[in-house]
């Protein structure tokens, strides 16, 4: 299993995040091991969410070898052709190294702050996904929501036919359907899923594949936004899902506990390697506080705890 950590752009306390604060994070990132390097996307939240493309280019000259993903990009509200835009010169900029993840964003305040029917964002983001294909492959596409004709977007990625994309879904057999249609890969949500859920979703996505002729054997998938706290003491793991998570998400302490790899090193890996053993390639972890000390904590002390059977 590959590991990726979360750009820190959320201000959970209200501290202000510099760009020294995200240059130093990465390189420590770098240097630790992870494969990639992620970042969000909102336009409003219950906390100061900072910019995710922006922040991602703001450190691509200390990233390394990682990998850059979206976890996720959200080309309805940006509009398919600016994110095609933004991504493609991250792709060009990092030399190849991008992937896109993407979704249609579930928050109604971001499409009314957009100007747009909240009610249209899944045939807006079937479309916008074949908008970003054109734009990058500089193919000629006339949709109902984007009628872009023979536009062309140069300079191109630096990957022949773009970054891949990979569609998020919570699980549900409609999202799946649609990343089994329109996606190069499959993103699961870190607080939306278990490891009995995951691999009953991963099963129906690779009879979807087959259907259409794809290998579900070499389709990729990754965990997203695992909300991170690698902490001994059960009081601390506790106060992080009742006063952080839980209010952030606004769901119940209740429903969160256990999803997340909050607590001691032992019980995150025991959670990491269940999802292993049903086939997660790669999850993604977001630490709460102390965001260099935790990424440190979980690659040192989780990891080589976890039982990795792919």
């Amino acid at each position: 299993m590959e590991y990726g950590v979360h750009l820190p752009l959320i201000s959970f306390s209200g501290e202000s995040r510099t760009l020294e604060d995200l240059r130093v994070y990465t390189s420590d990132a770098r240097d630790l091991g992870y494969s990639y390097l992620c970042a969000n996307d909102h336009l409003l939240f219950s906390r100061p969410w900072l910019d995710g493309p922006t922040a991602l280019s703001a450190v691509l000259d200390v990233s390394g070898e990682m990998r850059l993903a979206t976890t996720i990009a959200l080309p309805v509200l940006r509009g398919p052709v600016a994110t095609a835009k933004a991504l493609g010169a991250i792709d060009l900029l990092s030399g190849g190294r991008m992937t896109v993840g993407v979704g249609p964003g579930s928050s109604e305040a971001d499409y009314r702050v957009a100007g747009l029917d909240f009610s249209e964002r899944w045939k807006r983001f079937d479309e916008s996904i074949a908008v970003l294909r054109a734009m990058w492959r500089g193919q000629s596409f006339d949709g109902t929501f984007y009628p872009i004709g023979d536009a062309s977007l140069l300079p191109r990625p630096a990957q022949k036919d773009g970054p891949p994309i990979w569609v998020a879904s919570w699980g549900s057999e409609a999202g799946l359907r649609r990343t089994a249609r329109l996606g190069d890969g499959w993103l699961a949500s870190g607080y939306n899923t278990t490891p009995e859920i995951f691999p009953q979703a991963l099963a129906y996505l690779g009879e979807q594949l087959a259907s259409r002729g794809k290998d579900p054997g070499t389709f990729p998938n990754g965990i997203a936004t695992l909300w991170m706290s690698v902490t001994e003491d059960r009081a601390e793991a506790t106060r992080v899902i009742e006063d952080v998570v839980s209010k952030m998400l606004n769901r119940p302490a209740d429903q969160i506990a256990g999803l997340l790899p909050v607590g001691s090193a032992e019980e995150c890996a025991v959670l990491m390697s269940r999802y292993a053993a049903v086939g997660a390639e790669r999850v993604f972890v977001w630490p709460v506080a102390d965001d260099r000390e935790q990424i440190e904590r979980f690659m040192e002390r989780v990891v080589p705890l976890v039982t990795d059977n792919s």
